[in-house]
């Protein structure tokens, strides 16, 4: 089971560096990923999501090389990859991988504009090391499903203070 975990941000650039530090985590297999996502509140108030993966685009190529294939065998690649793009597009646009996009939207209308949020969907993680590299970040826990000790040392390792150490080798 995944833990979601919704920090905020002073600005944009600072989630993304952020986000930026916890994938360079998970290449080095200290914390293993679903999602993360960079939402920022607009000044107009609207919600942008930086997401790493578009699906819609994802779909769109993948539909393209079905339908050239299906349409080379009915000897016309040109109509058949149009076809397929568009029903790849249609398709993506309306799926949801990940964190739901409408949570995301919600939760960060909490946050005054020109804030944001990273949201982080993990599978697993090495507690000890991740806090050790989120050491003095910065940023505000807004959520987290963690229990009550895994986010008082998510906490405390955001703000610079020595974490209590969480048991177990990997939550």
């Amino acid at each position: 089971m995944s833990d979601l975990v919704v920090i905020a941000f002073a600005s944009e650039e600072k989630a993304e560096a952020v986000r930026d530090r916890v994938l360079k985590m998970q290449s080095q297999y200290l914390i293993e990923l679903e999602d993360a996502v960079v939402a920022v509140k607009r000044e107009d108030g609207q919600v942008k999501l930086n997401q790493m993966v578009s699906p819609m685009a994802m779909s769109t190529a993948s539909g393209t090389m079905w339908g050239a294939i299906i349409g080379m065998i009915f000897l016309n690649p040109l109509v058949g990859a149009a076809l397929g793009a568009a029903s790849g597009a249609i398709s993506g646009a309306m799926t949801d991988l990940g964190i739901n996009d409408g949570f995301m939207k919600d939760v960060s209308s909490a946050i005054s504009p020109g804030q944001a949020a990273l949201f982080l969907l993990i599978r697993k993680f090495t507690a000890d090391k991740v806090l050790e590299d989120l050491n003095g970040v910065g940023g505000t826990v807004l959520r987290t499903s963690f229990d009550h000790t895994k986010e008082d040392a998510l906490r405390a390792a955001l703000a610079g203070h020595a974490a209590a150490p969480l048991e177990g080798p990997a939550a």
